[in-house]
């Protein structure tokens, strides 16, 4: 009996040490991100802190942290157990979760030029004549959803903002308390989709050739050397991933504790060959913009070429793109702009990668990036998701958009000259918005003649008790 008891004891003991190493494992992630996502929220957003902890970080072991904000140094320092974590603002830049050094060796590096001085006096002056008031008719129809949506919360989630046009006017916007116009929010993974943009604009300037094997040293010895944009736009790289965010996966790894994310990501095995294979990773995104970022002479001639060439034209004005502590945007998650900019971003898809009479993009690299990669099953591009497979079942299957983490989307619809920015919390699985309840209505009310024409209402849904 007393053997007995002691290997239970033993067995119990294990247990706990178990445990306890697998959460001291998890202490990086866990208040890496409480510390990253709350400085950006206070600092670039303009959001109250209280606000932020009691919407975005109110979940799983997030809402249990500790935090600290600095307003005279512009840091976050966030604490849960034994774990703390610090991540640092910088003007123009944003912020950037430290990861071993401090914030004031982070402020030492040397900044390419100052983003918001040089872009701001060229784009005052076409920032808002860029979008103009749309059809009357549709923004009467779209108001009560609007409404419904933001105010009331009938469609579940909680959105901060909503912007929608229609043939580059704005027929619909609305904002949630405390964020308007001119707040700067989180794309999450819809900044993917400005990756591609970037892409597709080195392409038309003759820098690139999507479709030959990169030069990564690291790749030259293995069958990664075969690895080609294409292939990691595409999310058919053949790298091994896992981006389970609930976990010690790959992509929390990379997030929260690794000072180069692009190098991170670019160091994991083949377990497929390129092209064979669909298996959706932030990596593959961080990857190609530390490629980028190598393409040019210096970080400065990057960065203005990524504002001169992109932002500049869209009259997107001090976006903040932050940077990993190697100094390369996080392409996979980072890019901060008002919902109005991302609207911009989306008009320029639609126009088939125009802005008014100016050519962005390639010809033919809209229909390229909405082209279903051959293993992804119709449900993705080259870093835009896709309605091929019909996921959102009342809505044209022509529809494409960039999608972010907790529900930031641009959908855009070339059979109706639309394109809808939703921006907010959208957790999985309690509280999801009906995205496709909300897409359909806002379908329907934009079909003035077919609405004319069988005199039919719009039944909305009725508002979140």
């Amino acid at each position: 009996m007393k053997r007995i008891l002691r290997y239970v004891t033993f067995a119990f003991l294990l247990s706990i040490l178990g445990g306890c190493i697998y959460l001291n494992s998890l202490m990086p992630i866990i208040t890496g991100y409480a510390a990253k996502n709350l400085a950006s929220a206070v600092f670039v957003s303009g959001r109250e802190a209280k606000d932020v902890e009691a919407l975005d970080l109110n979940f799983s072991f997030i809402r249990f942290t500790s935090n600290t904000v600095d307003f005279e140094n512009k840091t976050v320092t966030s604490r849960f157990l034994w774990g703390k974590s610090t991540a640092a603002y910088r003007e123009g830049y944003g912020v950037t979760l430290l990861c071993g050094d401090t914030a004031d060796w982070l402020r030492k590096q040397h900044l390419p030029f100052n983003v918001l001085t040089e872009t701001q006096a060229n784009q005052d002056s076409t920032y808002n004549a860029q979008l103009p008031v749309g059809d009357s008719t549709i923004r009467k129809n779209l108001a009560p959803i609007a409404k419904a949506f933001v105010i009331e919360r009938a469609y579940h989630g909680h959105p901060l903002a909503f912007v929608v046009l229609h043939k580059g006017g704005v027929v619909a916007e609305c904002y949630d308390k405390g964020i308007g116009p001119d707040t700067k929010l989180l794309s999450w993974s819809m900044a993917k989709s400005f990756a591609n943009a970037l892409i597709g604009i080195m392409v038309k300037d003759s820098l690139l050739d999507i479709h030959a094997p990169m030069d990564i040293p690291e790749w030259q010895g293995d069958g990664r050397k075969a690895i080609t944009l294409h292939n990691l736009m595409q999310m058919q790289s053949g790298l091994e991933w896992n981006e389970d965010y609930g976990a010690r996966s790959d992509v929390n790894i990379m997030l929260h504790c690794e000072p180069d994310m692009g190098l991170y990501a670019l160091s994991k095995p083949l377990g497929y060959e390129p092209g064979t294979h669909w298996q959706y990773s932030s990596g593959s995104t961080n990857i190609v913009m530390r490629y980028l970022r190598s393409r040019f002479s210096s970080d400065e001639a990057f960065i203005r070429y990524m504002h001169s060439r992109l932002f500049d034209p869209l009259g997107i004005v001090g976006p903040v793109f932050e940077q990993d502590m190697s100094g390369t945007p996080v392409g996979s998650s980072y890019l901060y702009a008002t919902a109005r900019d991302y609207a911009r971003f989306g008009q320029m898809f639609l126009a088939d990668g125009c802005v008014g009479s100016e050519r962005i993009l390639p010809e033919g690299w809209v229909d390229y990036s909405r082209t279903p990669a051959a293993a992804s099953a119709g449900r993705y591009g080259a870093f835009f998701w896709l309605n091929r497979n019909g996921k959102f079942p009342d809505v044209p299957k022509d529809m494409y958009y960039p999608d972010g983490h907790d529900g930031q989307d641009i959908f855009i619809f070339p059979s109706h000259q639309l394109v809808v920015v939703i921006l907010g919390f959208s957790p999985k699985p309690d509280n999801v918005i009906d995205f496709n309840a909300l897409l359909r209505d806002i379908l329907w009310a934009a079909k003035v003649e077919d609405r004319m024409r069988t005199h039919l209402s719009l039944q909305l849904p009725k508002k979140k008790r």
